[in-house]
């Protein structure tokens, strides 16, 4: 492609709104263009890189003996309410009617469509195992959404769908799957982790997230330092210690405390760590109010609260609410005497000599024995891992990571194939419920993620595998017959040897061109000027590298073809 014919409008200034690497360099380097909140057209080179991410990823799931399907985009509501997820889905399902009154949902995801597909035209355990998978438009209507791919509204997805025999054959082609992304993302260039994760809405039994490690990331992660653990801090189980968390002594004491209302209040009115506080917490489980406690400088894991409690709606008490459950106001409520469910963090088992809330204002307790004192209901992992603690899996510990969740893989069971009657007949002729996995792939968001790991000032450093083009071609005296020569004949060498070649040849100083690739972030970039090519050279440089280096004329399109290959075979291997 020629740049004086090519449709990339690059721009000097961020954009006002534009708060992370990869929307501001999308942005400035003509990639895409804003059509409403979380809503974006991709320009050409958008959509060369998303075409370049969607070939990987077909390229791997065909590997994995996966099919293409497309399904629709806009579906009737009677296939969510076989599934009860019309009801429970929240806000970000966008609902709509067409002109005969029924309601339809824009897909934000494909269960149950996929599911009537299979159990309408799947009959029997000889036609199992299957996967089918899609790319295509989906839309989340995000409340707040933010950093441009990262986090839009409208998106491009690849979700994938298998159906088994049993739950042995499932972990089969869970298993499969797995493999499947992490050929995916090291393709595509990423540095990335698969983490064990929540299934969230999707539902299932077992679930894993490839996150991709950036320091824009909005997911928090702990790895082990020893062994391969990995996991979202709301779903890591951290080594039990068998010391309690608090100890000392003391008899139950009730103390002042005016105006503390806060751990760090509390803290400074009794002159005590945090580490020597509980935290009380209210919530309501579907409705229902219950106490949870915490060690002070602890965070609560509201996922695992609502594992244990099974409720659908889980949410802190407002004020109001707490006070009625408890008969204290917020800041000085506490386990002693109350007539709740109590469920308190497993670190807290055997804590003495604690400081509580006492259930009355401006009052605390110190010398509080959690056995001694109080009725806990249960004593279960509720806090959020961190940085440091000990790794559930081997002696080792955990470091603390932020990362961007580009894939997913959910094993399902039967939560979808149930409901919906999605049977087959085994060998005895009897019926039963197919057992299903399901696997999505942000197909826009490796775009946005691979920015963030790759850029720097000037702009974006694509890794070849994914970039709108391999090489470009810099002319940088375009009033010179034998500059403009050189760059047309190894621009067309280059396109003869299958290289993806974009040849700069605008009417603007070196300087401007030498900013737009940077921007652009095309790995591998050749200058030819007058002084290089009159000593018969060729200025090469990698978008990667601070210095360039001089390349003879002779030969140069075959070794730059070489050095594209080796570069995508490095990515390939890594």
């Amino acid at each position: 492609m020629r740049f004086s014919t090519a449709f990339i409008p690059t721009l000097k200034e961020v954009p006002a709104d534009a708060q992370v690497a990869s929307h501001v360099f999308m942005v400035r380097g003509g990639y895409i263009r804003k059509v409403a909140a979380g809503i974006y057209n991709f320009m050409p080179l958008g959509m060369r890189v998303i075409s370049r991410i969607e070939a990987i990823v077909r390229e791997e799931l065909n590997r994995a003996n996966a099919q293409e399907v497309l399904m629709p985009a806009s579906i009737p509501a009677e296939l969510w309410q076989e599934t009860g997820r019309w009801q429970k889905y929240g806000p970000e399902l966008l609902r709509f009617k067409d002109r005969k009154g029924s309601d339809f949902c824009f897909g934000p995801t494909h269960e149950e469509v996929v599911v009537d597909m299979v159990r309408r035209e799947t009959k029997s355990y000889r036609e199992l195992p299957l996967n089918l998978y899609q790319i295509q438009t989906k839309f989340r209507d995000e409340m707040r959404p933010r950093a441009g791919l990262m986090r839009g509204r409208e998106f491009i997805m690849k979700d994938a769908y298998s159906f088994d025999v049993d739950t042995d054959a499932a972990e089969v082609s869970y298993k499969a799957m797995y493999e499947a992304y992490k050929r995916i993302f090291a393709r595509c260039g990423l540095d990335f982790r698969p983490v064990e994760a929540d299934t969230g809405a999707i539902g299932g039994s077992m679930s894993h997230e490839f996150q991709v490690l950036a320091d824009t990331g909005e997911d928090k992660l702990v790895a082990c330092d020893t062994c391969d653990y990995a996991a979202n801090v709301e779903e890591a189980a951290v080594r039990a210690s068998g010391v309690p968390a608090i100890t000392g002594g003391g008899e139950l004491t009730k103390v002042p405390t005016p105006g503390a209302k806060t751990i760090a209040q509390v803290c400074e009115a009794l002159k005590v760590d945090a580490m020597q506080t509980i935290k009380s917490l209210v919530y309501t489980a579907d409705g229902e109010p219950l106490l949870v406690l915490l060690r002070g400088d602890r965070s609560l894991n509201e996922i695992a609260l609502k594992k244990l409690t099974g409720a659908t709606e889980l949410f802190l008490a407002r004020d109001g609410q707490a006070k009625k459950a408890t008969g204290a106001p917020v800041g000085s409520i506490g386990p002693v005497g109350l007539d709740l469910p109590i469920y308190a963090d497993l670190e807290l088992e055997g804590a003495t000599g604690a400081v509580a809330g006492a259930g009355e204002e401006g009052m605390h307790y110190t010398g509080l024995d959690l056995a001694r004192d109080c009725k806990v209901t249960k004593y279960v992992q509720l806090r959020i891992a961190e940085e440091g603690e000990g790794c559930a899996r081997c002696d080792g510990h955990y470091k603390a990571y932020l990362g961007i969740e580009v894939g997913h893989v959910f094993s399902l069971g039967t939560v979808y194939s149930e409901p919906m009657g999605c049977t087959y007949l085994d060998e005895e002729g009897k019926s039963k419920p197919m057992v299903m996995g399901c696997y999505g792939i942000g197909i826009t968001r490796i775009a946005a993620s691979a920015i963030e790991q790759n850029h720097d000032k000037g702009g974006i450093i694509w890794p070849m595998s994914i970039a709108p083009y391999q090489v470009t071609v810099l002319p940088l005296q375009m009033n010179d017959d034998d500059v403009i020569a050189a760059a047309n004949t190894l621009y067309d060498e280059l396109k003869a040897l299958g290289v993806d070649v974009l040849l700069d040849d605008r009417q603007e100083r070196p300087g401007a061109k030498f900013k737009d690739a940077d921007l652009i972030g095309i790995p591998l970039r050749i200058a030819i000027g007058k002084r290089s090519l009159g000593e018969g050279n060729l200025e090469l440089k990698w978008r990667r590298d601070e210095d360039a280096s001089a390349l003879p004329v002779a030969g140069a399109a075959e070794a730059i073809a070489k050095l594209v290959a080796d570069e995508n075979a490095t990515i390939a291997a890594s």
